[in-house]
């Protein structure tokens, strides 16, 4: 038993835990103390407002049962609360900083509500679970699927409350297999987010002892120059998934995987490098899939799928309507029909909301010069405010 008077806390002074660690042998300076007792205030009187602010969320919950309105995410309100936070920063704290930290309190509300499912394109520590975890934080229940068309069907069976698939890369372009999903089946873009795709090499031994690297073929293609110029001598492994290549790297003496922070963190490698891709603009563009949409933002974008009929210059003047309106059109591509040869789809990203007076009468108007015309979903624009992954 130490005797009285010699206890740490009398001979040391107390480090807060959100200063840098250092020596401790210094004897207790005043200021220094008196503005940890601060931060404890401070604390002490955030935590009071975050459960004040639980009880409104969970009032807001019995309001939208009482009222027959069972949607719990909200991506419009979403969006408004987080660009009011962006507005009202005044510093130091960067506005991403504090983004982040609302999304995870919106993912503790959502649990206050009703737990969410939320189904992403598998395993766990793909980067698709990245990005499901940045978008709905860490208070909801997460489910993995082999392919993204389970994704599309489990939201639209009511499987899952929102499920998440990536719609393009700025490396690969678009994803084929999630435009097929919204040709096939019914479900409602509620959402949208960019997410930065970084690759790390992953290792729990020394560089000069790795003899194998494990990933995905995309993967090696993304970092090849630093794989030549760093681990030239390395054997380079093909893996069905990066999740499985940083269980590999785990479990096998002298070998490296490249994988998303993540998956590390899931499967406890260690980071040896961050950030190798080749371009490091390299990102991602997921879309959150429900059954019910978003209203007005005022800062909305639409995502549309149409066909014309075969006659010169049908689609021209499809794409004059949305002209003549004044809207402007960020994505176009063309997609080949599963169902007929030869016949193609067009897949469409606008600004605006489908509600919105200008959008509403060039939709009405484009449907007169196409064989179908589908709304996919009108949704708030995704804001950038990046997460290293």
């Amino acid at each position: 038993m130490r005797p009285q008077g010699d206890s740490l806390s009398d001979q040391e002074p107390r480090q807060h835990p959100d200063e840098p660690a250092q020596g401790r042998s210094s004897p207790p300076d005043p200021h220094l103390e008196a503005l940890r007792r601060r931060i404890d205030e401070l604390d002490a009187q955030l935590v009071q407002l975050l459960n004040e602010r639980a009880r409104v969320v969970v009032e807001v919950g019995r309001h939208k049962r009482a009222t027959g309105n069972l949607q719990i995410y909200s991506p419009d309100r979403e969006h408004q609360v987080l660009q009011n936070i962006a507005r009202i920063n005044c510093g130091p704290l960067k506005s991403e900083t504090l983004v982040a930290v609302y999304k995870e309190l919106m993912s503790g509300s959502f649990a206050l509500e009703k737990p969410l499912r939320i189904v992403y394109l598998g395993p766990d520590g793909s980067f698709s679970h990245l990005a499901a975890r940045q978008q709905f934080g860490a208070s909801v229940e997460y489910v993995p699927v082999r392919d993204i068309a389970t994704v599309f069907d489990s939201i639209s069976r009511k499987f899952g409350d929102y499920g998440l698939v990536p719609i393009e890369n700025t490396t690969g372009g678009s994803v084929t297999d999630s435009l097929d999903g919204f040709l096939s089946t019914p479900v409602t873009v509620c959402a949208e987010l960019a997410l930065p795709i970084h690759q790390n090499l992953l290792a729990n031994c020394g560089v000069a002892d790795i003899q194998v690297v494990y990933s995905k073929p995309q993967v090696f293609n993304q970092c090849r120059t630093w794989l030549s110029h760093n681990l030239p001598k390395a054997e380079l492994v093909e893996t069905p998934s990066t999740t499985i290549a940083a269980q590999r790297a785990a479990s096998e003496p002298n070998a490296a995987a490249i994988a998303s922070r993540l998956a590390a963190e899931l499967y406890n490698v260690a980071i040896a490098f961050e950030a190798i891709e080749d371009n490091t603009q390299n990102v991602t563009r997921f879309l959150v899939l429900g059954r019910e949409g978003p209203k007005r933002t005022g800062n909305d974008k639409t995502s549309l799928l149409f066909s014309v009929v075969h006659r010169h210059g049908a689609l021209v003047e499809v794409l004059s309507i949305f002209h003549r309106k004044g809207i402007n059109m960020t994505k176009i591509e063309s997609h080949p029909s599963p169902f007929r040869k030869w016949e193609y789809y067009f897949f469409v990203d606008i600004e605006g909301h489908r509600e919105d007076d200008h959008v509403r009468e060039a939709l009405a108007e484009a449907r007169d010069h196409c064989k179908q015309l589908e709304v996919l979903g009108s949704y708030p624009r995704a804001v950038r405010h990046d997460v290293d992954a």
